[in-house]
């Protein structure tokens, strides 16, 4: 696993756009970026409505997953928080952070520089605490996490895949 470098890039962060439902499903295209989410790639009516509800999280929370763009304008993925999707399982009712980057950007930093900008942007926003769900074997992601100086506090299985994901927790 390649290591971060020692400085950490720049990004940029902005409300995905419809045109970014495109960039994400192209740089989202491969079997080593989807393992922890689903193993394949999603329709394109997925980032769609993804990057709809992405916008109407921003407008009434002032949070959501941002786009990833590099110095050059590059879309690397995305990184953000929102409420944790979900009513019968983890984090209920908490602000969930996360990241996905395309698999061209892996290993560079961006991803924790990312993380950093949410975080900073999420406690501005006055959020006192923020989860992040993480496959157990997704190591990539548990790095990010523990850089950011996330605990592990609690251990869910999924329902649908029977997967044990860590829930990593945060104080703003």
């Amino acid at each position: 696993m390649p290591h971060a470098p020692e400085s950490t890039p720049s990004v940029h962060l902005r409300v995905p756009t419809d045109e970014d439902a495109l960039a994400w499903y192209r740089v989202f295209d491969d079997p080593e970026v989807m393992e922890f989410h689903g193993g394949r790639s999603a329709e394109y009516s997925v980032y769609e409505e993804l990057t709809a509800r992405q916008r109407r999280h921003d407008a009434e929370l002032g949070h959501c997953l941002w786009t990833v763009l590099d110095d050059a304008g590059e879309v690397l993925g995305f990184t953000g928080a929102q409420p944790w999707p979900h009513e019968s399982f983890g984090p209920v009712g908490e602000i969930e952070i996360g990241w996905r980057l395309g698999r061209a950007a892996w290993g560079h930093g961006y991803a924790t520089a990312a993380a950093r900008a949410t975080l900073d942007r999420t406690r501005a926003l006055g959020v006192r605490e923020v989860v992040a769900m993480i496959n157990v074997r997704n190591a990539r992601s548990v790095a990010v996490a523990e850089r950011l100086g996330m605990r592990r506090a609690e251990t869910y299985t999924t329902p649908v895949s029977r997967q044990q994901a860590y829930c990593y927790r945060l104080e703003l």
